[in-house]
């Protein structure tokens, strides 16, 4: 499944796949087959929360008064299918009965060979809120760099050892968060090879996200337009540039591993919490013997991308609101 902090609802495709089902690595779930599975009605109190989850109506099945779950996203992919109960076993003694989930029917977009979404944003019907009464409120992971994916990430549900961490408030202010089940925090500096942004302190003054579904890191013009020319100014002395790529237009000629002389980026948070970040973290390469600069730019708001967390552990110590980042975690 797609860990998933940008949303708070979980779901897999299922048996029958009345619509679509996208080709994944598992075999389908099949509720038949499940003892303890039951779809939940439109009467039902889950239903109703349904939107507050999912930011969009629920419906009802016209024959079955089965609650039905439209979960849509950014790149417009989305998964719409029953809103359902079963036993989740995370262990063969940890499991949680009546776990709330959604049971795809009709399943498209950008999921790759994935099962389904695993929601670990802040609503009630996440799967983080979900497992708190036994593990609390927290969790981290740390997503390995795509050179190394067989080495493995992780993710940990609870609280873990706190000592490596530099800890930045979550952002709770609901006039800064329109969304409240995202995670917020404040971007107060960035630097490029030691150097701060040429760019007034206002210009922090954005909301910001962190977002483990999301790729590549974006921030409002201004900013971007400050950090791209700063690395381009430096790197355009060493490597040939390359023409744009998509939202990317800070490109050279070469590999990841073949460009071996990048700017540190150091993006700084409220309290002094940081990503420092090296090659592999700035750098992705798009096509054969072109690679860009993993940053791009957005109208309002940033989001601090999945690509940038690549190795660091961050951890979501939701219960006292506090975002921290640990170095070299995974590889």
């Amino acid at each position: 499944m797609v860990m998933d902090t940008g949303s708070s609802f979980s779901w897999i495709q299922c048996e029958p796949c009345k619509v679509y089902c996208h080709s994944q690595v598992d075999p389908l779930f099949d509720p038949s087959a499940s003892k303890t599975y039951k779809s939940l009605s439109c009467a039902s109190s889950e239903c109703s929360s349904l939107k507050e989850a999912t930011l969009n109506d629920p419906s009802c099945g016209t024959t079955s008064n089965e609650c039905i779950y439209v979960a849509s996203y950014g790149d417009t992919s989305y998964s719409i299918g029953f809103l359902s109960q079963d036993l989740l076993s995370l262990a063969p003694s940890q499991t949680f009965p009546n776990f709330v989930y959604g049971c795809g029917q009709d399943n498209e977009g950008l999921f790759g060979r994935a099962a389904g979404i695993l929601g670990l944003g802040r609503n009630k019907l996440s799967m983080l809120a979900q497992v708190s009464s036994k593990y609390g409120y927290a969790f981290s992971y740390c997503l390995p760099t795509a050179a190394s994916a067989a080495a493995g990430g992780f993710l940990a549900i609870g609280k873990r050892s706190l000592s490596s961490y530099k800890f930045t408030p979550m952002i709770t202010d609901p006039h800064q968060n329109p969304t409240p089940s995202l995670y917020y925090l404040e971007l107060t500096s960035i630097t490029v090879a030691g150097t701060p942004l040429r760019v007034a302190a206002a210009e922090y003054r954005v909301t910001t996200i962190i977002d483990s579904g999301t790729v590549i890191t974006r921030l409002p013009v201004a900013l971007y337009s400050a950090l791209r020319d700063a690395f381009v100014n430096i790197m355009s002395k060493k490597y040939a540039q390359a023409p744009a790529f998509s939202i990317l237009d800070a490109c050279f000629q070469g590999t990841v591993k073949s460009i071996s002389l990048v700017p540190q980026i150091q993006m700084i948070f409220q309290g002094g919490a940081d990503l420092t970040l090296g090659a592999s973290n700035v750098l992705i390469q798009v096509d054969k013997g072109v690679t860009c600069l993993a940053f791009a730019g957005s109208r309002q708001v940033a989001i601090i991308g999945n690509h940038q967390q690549q190795t660091f552990e961050v951890a979501y110590d939701v219960s006292n609101s506090r975002i921290g980042f640990a170095a070299n975690a995974c590889h």
